[in-house]
């Protein structure tokens, strides 16, 4: 009651603050690891004005982490709140919006929450853990008039952005009817655990880190390397990852949902306890006449062209990843160059939204079917069946 009472009071609070192009935007951060920290960074570099009001993270080691990136992002500033619970961050008042940096099985859940709250939020990828958590989240998000963008960051980096208007929307590529994506020698995938930490920290919050998954006993490769293990991460590999690439190729292609997918794959060389494939192929079909494949392994670690995302179109093939892109014109015509561009202006998009209003560049909406793509591969790959898309999977 009490929780539910606070909730309702941050709502009428944030609501009833209109912002203007020259307000401070009041940032939470729920996550404080490595990837929390990193988007610290990218909000200090976003030529967004904005603090960084509370640090949240069931570790207190890496709250004061983040505290000190804090201080040396924003070294004006006020020391942030480091807090241990999230609810507690959700009931601040002086919170315009936060930032979902937790492990993949809470994304929707406290996006959700802070939604209720009357926050806008940042939610990492893939923004679900399963299929109908997406629902929640973008039903909290119009019901609360909110700005949720999820981190699929391709859709701000201005190269992407750039190939798509001078290839794709042109009309150059042509009538697209497969695209590959791949992504190699990831070696996030294969992080050890430091040395000490078989027993568990005292500051560290197991309980809060598995959040609704089932108790168990404290699991250091599990923590460290979630990607390994799929109550922490979306399927590993599929999840981390594919997600990016679908989400590009539903995007370039004004597409959502893939009616049916098979996949194979299985635990061929790291037999350490993982439960995700260290070797996978995903091929899903859309009723646009379109198949999209996905290959990802962590046996070739190295690193050339360990990543890529090529359309196969009647018009010619573009080839697209972060360093770079290349259009290759069917027939005799000389090929296109496209450099890669810097660090994306994701988190400058989000905060700007926050401001604005206005739809960021990539919504729950767009989070929800870039997940769902991920999810149905992953239930084919489980079954060892072609899944076929369900109604009930789809968000009017």
């Amino acid at each position: 009651m009490e929780v539910s009472r606070r909730a309702f009071v941050a709502t009428a609070a944030s609501a009833s603050r209109v912002m203007g192009a020259n307000d401070r935007v009041r940032l939470g951060w729920i996550g404080t690891g490595s990837r929390g920290q990193h988007l610290i960074r990218m909000a200090a570099a976003s030529g967004v004005d904005c603090e960084v009001v509370a640090l949240c993270d069931a570790w207190d080691q890496r709250r004061e982490e983040a505290a000190a990136e804090v201080a040396k992002r924003f070294p004006s500033a006020p020391k942030p709140a480091l807090i241990a619970k999230y609810k507690d961050l959700l009931g601040r008042k002086d919170i315009d919006a936060v930032v979902v940096a937790t492990l993949d099985h809470t994304h929707a859940g406290i996006a959700s929450e802070a939604c209720r709250a009357g926050k806008d939020a940042f939610v990492e990828k893939p923004m679900t853990s399963m299929p109908m958590q997406g629902h929640e989240l973008v039903k909290a998000q119009r019901d609360n008039k909110r700005v949720v963008q999820v981190g699929v960051q391709q859709r701000s980096i201005a190269h992407f952005i750039e190939a798509k208007q001078q290839f794709v929307d042109s009309g150059l590529l042509g009538k697209v009817h497969m695209a590959r994506t791949l992504w190699n020698a990831n070696g996030g995938y294969l992080t050890p655990v430091p040395p000490g930490m078989e027993i568990k920290p005292a500051g560290l919050d197991w309980d809060a880190v598995l959040g609704w998954l089932p108790k168990i006993p404290w699991d250091a490769k599990r923590y460290f390397n979630r990607f390994a293990y799929w109550d922490f991460a979306t399927g590993g590999q599929t999840g981390g990852l594919f997600v990016h690439m679908v989400d590009v190729v539903h995007w370039y292609l004004g597409i959502k949902r893939p009616m049916a997918a098979a996949a194979m794959g299985g635990i061929y060389q790291y037999n350490d306890g993982r439960d995700t494939a260290d070797n996978v192929n995903f091929l899903l079909e859309y009723p646009e006449k379109l198949t999209v494949t996905f290959e990802a392994t962590i046996t070739d670690m190295r690193g050339e062209e360990s990543a890529d995302i090529v359309f196969f179109g009647e018009g010619g093939r573009l080839s697209i990843f972060r360093g770079r892109a290349r259009f290759l014109p069917q027939g005799k015509g000389e090929p296109v160059m496209m450099k890669g561009t810097p660090e994306p202006p994701h988190m400058a998009n989000f905060l700007e939204c926050v401001k604005s209003r206005k739809d960021p560049n990539a919504t729950a909406y767009d989070g929800h079917y870039a997940a769902m793509a991920c999810h149905i591969g992953n239930i084919a790959y489980k079954e060892r069946r072609v899944i076929q898309w369900r109604k009930e999977w789809d968000i009017a």
